[in-house]
């Protein structure tokens, strides 16, 4: 296995993040990937914009970091790029003088948090160029990105719409790796990160970090054959409306719940995952009301929900832990941390809880993989001990943490 990078273990610290999609979609209800309708310059113009007003409400619900669509695959350029006159420079707002890209980077480093740019390779409809002339203007573009806004912590490349697209790989990684040697890089081509296959933030119980394929598209089953086995951690990416990725006037209906996105919280983060939602911003430049509140009321929920875990005294024989708690209490959730800074190791683990007066141990939970953080959700039950045990594991394990809750529903 490769060595594992310290950015990468850091990237799990980050745990919930924010995704952006904003451009001239934005502004024509309506389109669709690939439908090549005509989108003219004219229609961009966000007269509010205000990316700190993006930045601080995702600081005040808990994310960490935040994905900006700098180039969707309609070829837009958030920012004032030399190679393409379909960018910013030629629309109204502010007489062609705006930088979307730059006012989001001045807002995350105000803000502290992780800075994030999207980049979609695939060639959009209006262009006419062979391999060589697209990978020159891959390149370019995303040297402009590296290198005029400062140090950047993530690059995220989308892979639909490439599936049958040839890159000259090795010269744009060593493009991109020679501009931000610490830049993490989002599951293309020299990965740090994965992407889970799917765009509902969902991931499976079996979770390892280490892989040797990749789910590559929304647009092919195909995947990415690694040559060695390679330790990524997963992003689950989903919308925090149901039906699109830009904004929409006919989908705030769709906005999802409390319960829906603290269930999506528990199938990302809580199978060692980190989870990434998308909020639109909508044709004024500011995040909808109702969106921004329903996120910053879920990052509050799950501060609240794992911020007093019941005190415990945990001893380890061998790959069984004992937890032992002070009194005979409630509890329902058990959260389990994996060392895993040589990989993740266990593939399968049982949560069992002792009776509170006489008889054998009972299972509560089964799991699989445990990772950076593994959450056990469980019908509430008396006990005063525990036990969990690692049933299977490629290689010798270390567990982190474990931590006992009751969390009233």
């Amino acid at each position: 296995m490769k060595p594992i990078k310290p950015q990468q273990l850091e990237f799990l610290n980050w745990e919930m993040g924010v995704f952006f999609h904003f451009g001239i979609r934005t502004f024509y209800e309506g389109h669709k990937d690939w439908d090549l309708k005509d989108m003219p310059l004219s229609g961009f113009n966000p007269t509010e914009l205000d990316c700190e007003q993006w930045i601080k409400t995702i600081k005040e619900a808990g994310a960490t970091y935040a994905i900006l669509v700098c180039k969707h695959h309609d070829g837009f350029a958030n920012w004032p790029s030399k190679y393409t006159d379909y960018s910013v420079k030629n629309t109204p707002w502010k007489d062609g003088k705006g930088d979307v890209v730059r006012e989001y980077v001045n807002a995350c480093r105000k803000y502290g948090i992780k800075i994030g740019l999207y980049y979609s390779p695939a060639q959009f409809g209006s262009i006419k160029m062979n391999p060589k002339e697209y990978d020159d203007y891959f390149i370019n573009q995303i040297s402009e990105l590296l290198t005029d806004y400062g140090a950047i912590d993530y690059l995220w490349f989308d892979g639909c719409g490439s599936e049958k697209h040839k890159y000259d790989t090795v010269r744009i990684v060593k493009a991109i790796r020679a501009l931000q040697p610490e830049i993490l890089i989002f599951n293309m081509w020299d990965p740090d990160t994965r992407w889970i296959g799917n765009e509902a933030g969902l991931a499976n119980p079996y979770n390892s970090s280490v892989v040797k394929s990749l789910d590559f598209s929304v647009m092919t089953e195909d995947k990415d054959e690694l040559d060695t086995e390679m330790f990524l951690p997963g992003e689950c990416d989903c919308r925090i409306r149901r039906r699109n990725w830009f904004y929409s006037d006919n989908d705030a209906h769709t906005l999802k719940s409390l319960d829906e996105l603290m269930g999506l919280y528990y199938y990302s983060v809580g199978r060692g995952s980190n989870l990434l939602i998308n909020i639109a911003p909508d044709r004024r430049g500011l995040l909808p009301e109702a969106d921004a509140a329903r996120y910053i009321e879920f990052g509050k929920a799950v501060k609240e929900r794992f911020a007093n875990p019941i005190e415990t005294q945990m001893t380890r024989n061998g790959n069984k832990y004992t937890v032992e708690l002070p009194d005979e209490l409630i509890i329902n959730h058990v959260v389990i941390e994996e060392n895993v800074e040589e990989g993740d190791k266990i593939d399968q683990f049982t949560v069992y809880v002792y009776p509170t007066h006489f008889g054998k141990p009972v299972i509560v939970y089964r799991g699989e993989t445990v990772g950076h953080r593994h959450i056990c959700s469980f019908p509430t039950v008396c006990t005063q001990k525990l036990e969990i045990i690692v049933e299977k594991e490629r290689a010798p394990h270390s567990l982190d943490s474990i931590k006992v809750h009751y969390i009233e529903k």
